[in-house]
């Protein structure tokens, strides 16, 4: 919520901010060198992508071109340009504004990648510290089923010994879900469900699952998919005592 209430404030800004630049040149213009205020603009333009989305920033480069456009270059107040050099700039100005947004959403892609990274190798040395500590099962369980909730955005997940009634969508060891063979379109369409079970495994047999109630169409990536099954790994090592005695 909190998210969308700021992209909605950013987008509004990268409307109404290149104009209120622009308009704020006006007194200027005639002195004020064209390629100046473009560059103004352009800064503009940066602000907007650095702190919002790919659409907060291509808003900002239209409006500042724009505004560019029908406040800094004759024929004032019109959206025409008679001299070539202001024309130049204009199209200078479109290009480098979308060509900014662009590195601006590829940087934080990654800056944010890198952030999910590490947040997923902490809770996996969590997990494997409370395995190694030999805690008990029932708490190892508990603790990978709240961070699967956490991981997946699921609705609701369980843990089962048994082998379930009828056939469901499952994710494979390496984060593909099926059924059937049939592959599923988790990344864009999200889990499938009423439910899908995660395999827990030990020495290659399956010993349990934990049965996901997913939240429906919400995308989830290969790597989360991957990180949920390395969870589902640290339970079957944590049930390897009670399997060995067995």
């Amino acid at each position: 919520m909190f998210r969308t209430h700021r992209l909605e404030i950013v987008r509004l800004a990268a409307i109404v901010v290149p104009v209120v630049v622009a308009a704020v040149l006006v007194p200027f213009r005639g002195s004020f060198a064209a390629t100046a205020s473009a560059l103004l603009l352009v800064a503009v333009v940066v602000a907007v992508a650095t702190s919002g989305d790919r659409p907060s920033g291509y808003l900002a480069t239209v409006s500042a071109t724009l505004s560019f456009d029908v406040l800094l270059t004759q024929p004032y107040g019109r959206l025409e340009i008679t001299h070539r050099s202001d024309l130049e700039t204009a199209v200078c100005l479109f290009v480098v504004g979308i060509a900014v947004t662009e590195i601006c959403v590829r940087s934080r892609r990654h800056r944010e990648s890198a952030l999910e990274e590490t947040s997923y190798v902490a809770v996996l040395h969590s997990v494997a510290e409370l395995v190694a500590s030999g805690a008990p099962q029932h708490e190892v369980i508990a603790v990978v089923r709240q961070l699967l909730i956490d991981l997946l955005d699921l609705r609701d997940c369980r843990y089962e010994m048994t082998a379930p009634a009828r056939p469901r969508f499952r994710i494979e060891s390496t984060g593909d879900v099926l059924l059937g063979g049939a592959p599923w379109a988790a990344d864009m369409l999200g889990l499938p469900g009423p439910e899908i079970e995660l395999p827990v495994q030990q020495g290659g047999k399956t010993v349990g699952r934990f049965v996901l109630t997913p939240t429906p169409g919400q995308p989830i990536s290969r790597k989360r998919r991957v990180v949920a099954v390395a969870l589902a790994d640290q339970v079957g090592a944590a049930l390897r005592p009670r399997l060995l005695s067995a």
